[in-house]
């Protein structure tokens, strides 16, 4: 029977052991996290509802670190945004089903790219910002800009995430760069 030192000290090797295996997929290359946030059709904003997480996937844009988002003028995420703005936005692409071991379950894993992006939102009011806003969204599925009526940019809610800091990871792919 192992002694509680031994106990100890297995568990101490295993938790190093686990956090070599998560930094080795780390990305940490600026361009490698663009890619993944650029190839991406949906993020997942994820906010704290006083003691409750919250989380919903929306349509975005992305420019030089900051991330662009717009909703209706009311709603539920809106609310829980005015009362706490710190956000976590999450990107991720390349998403295969990646089996060791066809007979063992816990050889089944899923492959993937993603990013993490942690900041403060921002609610948007000059109509200028709005429309350069819409128009990162718009360029992120579409590779354009538009012109806009003022009656739409009014009716818009239009957000943006100043981004402090990325954590890109890469899963069952090519090494991290």
């Amino acid at each position: 029977m192992n002694t509680y030192f031994e106990l100890l000290l297995i568990f101490i090797i295993f938790r190093q052991h686990k956090s070599y295996e998560m930094k080795k997929f780390l990305i940490e290359d600026p361009a490698a996290i663009e890619e993944i946030i650029r190839k991406a059709t949906v993020c997942t904003l994820s906010m704290c509802d006083g003691d409750k997480p919250y989380a919903i996937p929306m349509n975005f844009g992305y420019n030089d670190g900051v991330i662009y988002l717009h909703s209706a003028p009311e709603g539920k995420k809106l609310d829980v945004l005015k009362n706490n703005n710190q956000v976590c936005v999450s990107f991720y692409v390349d998403e295969a089903m990646n089996i060791r071991h066809e007979k063992v379950a816990c050889s089944y894993s899923m492959k993937f790219r993603s990013v993490l992006a942690f900041g403060k939102l921002e609610f948007l009011s000059d109509q200028e910002e709005k429309v350069k806003g819409m128009n990162e969204v718009m360029k992120q599925y579409t590779g354009r800009s538009f012109t806009y009526n003022t009656p739409a940019i009014k009716g818009v809610n239009v957000m943006k995430v100043m981004v402090k800091k990325f954590t890109g990871f890469n899963r069952g792919y090519n090494e991290p760069k």
